[in-house]
């Protein structure tokens, strides 16, 4: 083959990389757009914003301070009383809405016959908007008219003015709410397991729980680990539940105030745009070191299949 017909194929295929590569750019700009004005400029806009003072009245220039407002932030009482509370929160709401999602993932898989119509219940949840949720649970919870009264319970104060029981109640909203994709995510798994393996397992004498925590466990590892990363992140960023539940004029507010209400409602009743941010930020951080942790330690006891 002559140079310059080789040279010239070279050329061909570098205009058709650079084409594709144009067109390619030119699909994702819209996407790229509308997470640049709402996604990325907030982001980057709140690491200016930490460096400034918020005026104690509107209409006053915000004051420069540097970092000092991000040490007393990170320092003050309440923003240590949030994290604990979050972190309670993240407690209550993670393994909770695993292990009842495996649970029904479990009894879904089972060849019977209607078992279809069970699957799209289970996983109907995924679907409910949290205001639809927060109220049908806000109305079991009413202390006049709600389930507790009818089975003849009748706590003082009530569930959601109670400093000990609130958070556990908006917990389990949460948990019920995450039951879908706990269920999809955990179902995604199941059906990856070859039945193969299964019924040598079962073929060799093991029981069904053998089976089950030998055998099944271990190859759904992979998507545990990948559904403790997003119940995590799913955990740190609830909000709905708690502002309709709760509410910041509740007496157990201080209780339920985990760090995403609190930067709520520093931002919004306290106007003091400067700490929000930095409470914002320490809660990305947080999350990412969470999440890297996850992935260089819980990844290690990952299963993956050969």
């Amino acid at each position: 083959m002559a140079p310059a017909e080789v040279g010239s194929r070279r050329v061909a295929r570098r205009s058709r990389r650079l084409r594709e590569a144009g067109l390619g750019y030119l699909l994702v700009l819209p996407a790229l757009s509308v997470f640049g004005v709402f996604v990325f400029y907030p982001f980057f806009r709140n690491f200016k914003l930490a460096l400034y003072q918020s005026p104690p009245y509107p209409g006053l220039p915000s004051h420069y301070v540097g970092l000092h407002q991000v040490g007393q932030v990170l320092t003050s009482s309440n923003f240590l009383q949030s994290l604990v509370t979050t972190f309670l929160f993240v407690v209550l709401v993670v393994p909770a809405g695993l292990l009842v999602g495996l649970f029904l993932a479990v009894v879904a898989h089972r060849k019977l016959r209607g078992i279809a119509a069970y699957r799209v219940i289970f996983s109907s949840t995924v679907v409910t908007s949290v205001a639809v949720s927060a109220l049908v649970f806000y109305s079991l919870m009413n202390p006049v008219v709600g389930l507790l009264p009818w089975l003849g319970i009748s706590p003082h104060p009530p569930v959601l003015e109670s400093t000990t029981w609130a958070l556990p109640a908006v917990a389990i909203m949460a948990v019920w709410q995450f039951i879908g994709l706990s269920f999809i995510i955990m179902s995604a798994g199941l059906q990856s397991i070859s039945e193969e393996v299964l019924e040598a397992a079962r073929v060799d004498g093991a029981s069904n729980w053998t089976v089950f925590w030998r055998v099944t466990v271990p190859l759904l590892s992979p998507t545990l680990f990948f559904g403790v990363v997003v119940a995590t992140i799913y955990a740190f960023q609830t909000f709905g539940q708690i502002d309709i539940l709760i509410g910041y004029q509740n007496a157990a507010y201080e209780h339920v105030n985990v760090l995403v209400y609190n930067i709520y409602t520093t931002l919004v009743y306290g106007e003091n745009s400067g700490r929000a941010a930095v409470m914002s930020i320490a809660l990305f951080l947080i999350t990412l070191v969470l999440t890297l942790l996850q992935l260089r330690f819980i990844e290690r006891r990952v299963q993956y299949a050969r």
